[in-house]
């Protein structure tokens, strides 16, 4: 690259450097801490959320897998977007509502025992570095591609920016990065794919026609079947994706970062429009790398197709633009593990620490202090882990991810919400039975044990066949809330009264409950 692609790029970074230097002014209190004091308006917080959602799975991980596996690739697209109907129709209004800083915060709105609030923690912590593993391989293959260093060094490099954002920034900072990141890769993939459909003519059917035959997979590249053979399994990883999103504390935490839920209903609205018109143009991103690129190259590159949007735009435009999106998709990664990190962070400091081990008797200095230690630590962690994951794809982790969610999030989430009998004993059972499910299966999956050396990290058959056990895990979850519900019935008596209460909160947003939040 030259002077100016190198100054492209670091112009970025310097930019988001400057946004936490302003915003770390701004950001004294724990709410301002955690929720950047609920001060983002409905476009902002839609913007932010959409930064935070097409993350490097999005823009690496599916335009490799669309380049790599065609039409199996494009699911990933599919899924992710409907998924935020669910989040719009069920969730978003209930969990403004209920909720004050996190996930934990709304199921402890009816929940008032500990253990509840250490389950919805651990399974917080469990997801964030699940995800931020995804982020930190994207980025590591990303910086590796552009100057040439080693991964565990441009895996660092990617560590010690996100501490920086969370450490002095917190959520303000975040949102604001989140925001300008969106707006960048929304232009980036515009860009690119104007660039591929003038490379067809502008000619969307006929784009088709070519890409029949532009692939070593022919005809079948447009049709499902080159990754996911067995229907159930495709299934299985549809479940995810589309109920994973219901599920991701760090998604559902920026419904906190606005004033009430109308405006957080409106920033969902906002959020589906910028990231549907992103997932559609997706299907340009992948088609023009495997013509244009080709899947020996993509795949020489990094054997998963992380870098296949990075290297059609050098083929397209050159090392200018290669920079430009280089640098972007590095300022979405950057945007979305601060996220992350922030979303950990408040679930050690503020779940774990200052509601289970101090009783809620702490000070707001003490908080953000402790939420600071934290960000560090969840920060060590998934940096370690990521050191020893190159070779897996981006979209891959991120399902694994959304698949921990939705089997171990949403069932508890839904019942809160909506089933009066559902009491503290349901809500355990399912948030653990789901969470280990997930995690065992996974284990035992051909992603962890495959007859292909070099497939995975061990090489034998697998014991569960499905690359996403979420067809199991995700009933799992639902049948463990119903029998923990009727085992604890007798000694739960008293939360079925106050469910009245919750309910009439969640639908009009009354605060007479906030001092259990």
């Amino acid at each position: 690259m030259g002077l100016m692609s190198y100054g492209i790029f670091f112009a970025v970074i310097l930019l988001t450097l400057y946004i936490t230097y302003w915003a770390a002014k701004q950001t004294r209190t724990a709410s301002e801490f955690y929720t950047a004091g609920g001060s983002l308006t409905g476009w902002q917080n839609g913007m932010a959320i959409a930064g935070d959602y097409l993350s490097a799975a999005s823009f690496l991980g599916i335009a490799g897998a669309i380049s790599l596996n065609g039409f199996d690739g494009f699911y990933y697209s599919v899924g992710w977007l409907t998924a935020y109907l669910v989040v719009l129709f069920l969730i978003a209004e209930p969990l403004r509502n209920l909720g004050k800083y996190t996930m934990a915060d709304m199921i402890g709105s009816r929940f008032g025992a500990k253990k509840v609030r250490g389950a919805a923690a651990l399974n917080t912590i469990t997801i964030v570095l699940f995800y931020m593993l995804a982020q930190l391989v994207g980025a590591g293959a990303l910086i590796k591609l552009l100057f040439g260093i080693d991964y565990w060094i441009s895996v660092l490099i990617v560590g010690v920016m996100m501490m920086i954002y969370v450490l002095f920034g917190g959520m303000t900072a975040t949102s604001w990065v989140q925001i300008i990141k969106a707006i960048l890769l929304m232009i980036g993939t515009i860009v690119i794919s104007f660039l591929v459909l003038m490379k067809f003519n502008f000619n969307f059917v006929g784009m088709f026609d070519v890409m029949r035959t532009a692939t070593p997979h022919g005809e079948s590249f447009l049709h499902s079947g080159v990754v996911y053979k067995d229907p159930i399994g495709l299934i299985s990883v549809l479940l995810a994706l589309v109920l994973g999103t219901a599920g991701l504390p760090h998604i559902l935490m920026r419904f906190f970062t606005v004033k009430d839920a109308k405006t957080a209903r409106s920033s969902v609205v906002y959020a589906v429009w910028i990231i549907g018109i992103f997932y559609v143009m997706t299907i340009f991103l992948g088609f023009g790398a495997a013509k244009f690129v080709g899947a020996d190259a993509i795949i020489a590159e990094n054997s998963a197709g992380n870098m296949a949007a990075p290297m059609l735009a050098g083929v397209l435009g050159g090392d200018m633009l290669e920079s430009f999106v280089a640098a972007v998709a590095f300022a979405t990664i950057l945007a979305v593990v601060a996220g992350l990190v922030l979303s950990g962070a408040s679930a050690i400091a503020h779940d774990i620490y200052a509601q289970i081990i101090k009783k809620g008797k702490v000070t707001e200095k003490q908080q953000v202090k402790a939420a600071r230690y934290a960000a560090i630590g969840v920060s060590v962690v998934s940096i370690l882990l990521a050191l020893g994951s190159e070779k897996l794809n981006v979209a891959f982790l991120v399902s694994l991810a959304f698949c921990i969610a939705a089997s171990a999030n949403v069932p508890t989430i839904l019942f809160t919400i909506y089933w009066r009998k559902f009491n503290t004993t349901g809500a355990v059972a399912s948030m653990l039975t789901g969470l280990i499910t997930a995690l065992v299966l996974v284990a035992v999956s051909p992603n962890v044990i495959n007859p292909v050396e070099g497939a995975a990290f061990f090489v034998g058959e697998p014991l569960f066949p499905f690359v996403n056990p979420a067809i199991i895990s995700i009933p799992a979850g639902f049948i463990a809330a119903i029998i923990g519900t009727y085992v604890g019935a007798k000694r739960m008596e008293a939360e079925e009264v106050a469910y009245a209460e919750v309910r009439f909160k969640a639908e009009a947003g009354y605060r007479g409950l906030e001092g259990q939040a």
